[in-house]
């Protein structure tokens, strides 16, 4: 009778004229049936109060009011227990089909694609046949430039795995290098004599004050690099502040400067143990970017760590500004 007796209650609750002696399975069919109907009226009246909120905090758009809409709806399926297949179902349906997304190579434009049917993604080629291929694979009008990308098997983290250093490019790598010289007035003719595009002492300084940096590469004597301490945070995040490993710390101004000139370059390992360098353009012909890249490699391998254990160099691929990737075959341990 205890059972009766709550599902009488429960019958009030929901507002029910039952008699008395009505059985148990008469009782909740009755609640049964008015169950839904309640619901429908409650899951109403929490929108409706729902909505009154976001407009009181002033979000009056359509798509605020569906949103509380849509929310308050599945807070309500859950407190009645709607947790089915079917249920769930419903609700995605109701937010429409998910958008489907093209694979990255269709995205690409018409000439990438082009170009990059002419590589063969499964093959290792030669550093010659590899740069031969990329020079013909430029998807773009310009003169673009060859790059190599190198994956070692560093740790930036550890001091002497942080890779970096410089190498003389025989064939120069075919941009216009703007060289700045800080150095004593006794130097600095020397300086624009062998180059240098800008050369100055206390005028330079002016310019740094006014963040006029119109050059690629700053060189400095030793005695002048404390004067530019206080323009570190100018120099350094754009990789302009000189520094001995890099060869624009020198004595020998004139030399420095000819060295920049002539295509000198710093490579340095990035945070993911990766190398990139630009060593040539698509106009250079394949004779003279491989002779670059061969310097590069030979200076990268020169450059290993006593300290590593396992492969030093794990991958190496060659690109243009814009062209396909081509894996190369890796020579170097």
């Amino acid at each position: 009778m205890a059972k009766k007796a709550e599902l009488i209650e429960e019958a009030a609750k929901l507002k029910l004229e039952v008699s008395p002696k009505a059985t148990i399975a008469e009782l909740e069919a009755a609640i049964a049936a008015a169950k839904p109907a309640e619901r429908e009226k409650v899951e109403k009246e929490v929108v409706a109060e729902r909505k009154s909120d976001v407009a009181k905090a002033g979000k009056r758009s359509e798509k605020a009011l569906e949103e509380a809409e849509a929310k308050v709806e599945k807070e309500a399926r859950k407190e009645a227990g709607d947790t089915t297949p079917q249920g769930e179902a419903e609700a995605h349906a109701a937010k429409g089909p998910r958008p489907v997304t093209r694979p990255l190579i269709e995205r690409r434009g018409k000439n990438y694609r082009k170009s990059a049917e002419l590589v063969d993604k499964t093959k290792f080629y030669s550093l010659n046949d590899a740069i031969e291929l990329a020079t013909k694979t430029n998807p773009t009008k310009f003169d673009a430039s060859v790059e190599i990308h190198v994956r070692l098997g560093v740790d930036p983290r550890q001091a002497d795995q942080n890779i970096r250093a410089t190498v003389s490019l025989p064939n120069g790598t075919g941009k216009t290098v703007r060289v700045a010289v800080f150095a004593p007035e006794t130097e600095l003719a020397a300086a624009k004599k062998a180059g240098a595009d800008i050369a100055g002492d206390e005028e330079f300084l002016k310019q740094l004050d006014k963040e006029e940096l119109n050059f690629d590469i700053l060189i400095a004597t030793p005695q002048y690099m404390p004067r530019l301490g206080k323009y570190a945070r100018l120099l350094g995040p754009r990789g302009l502040m000189p520094n001995p490993k890099s060869g624009s710390v020198a004595t020998d101004i004139a030399k420095a400067v000819t060295e920049a000139k002539a295509g000198k370059v710093e490579y340095r390992v990035d945070k993911q143990s990766i190398v990139h360098l630009g060593f040539g353009k698509v106009s250079f012909g394949t004779d003279k970017l491989v002779e670059n890249a061969k310097s590069f490699l030979d200076s990268l391998q020169s450059q290993k760590p006593t300290s590593i254990k396992g492969a030093y160099v794990k991958s190496l691929t060659i690109s243009t500004t814009m062209g396909p990737g081509i894996k190369v075959e890796n020579t170097i341990n």
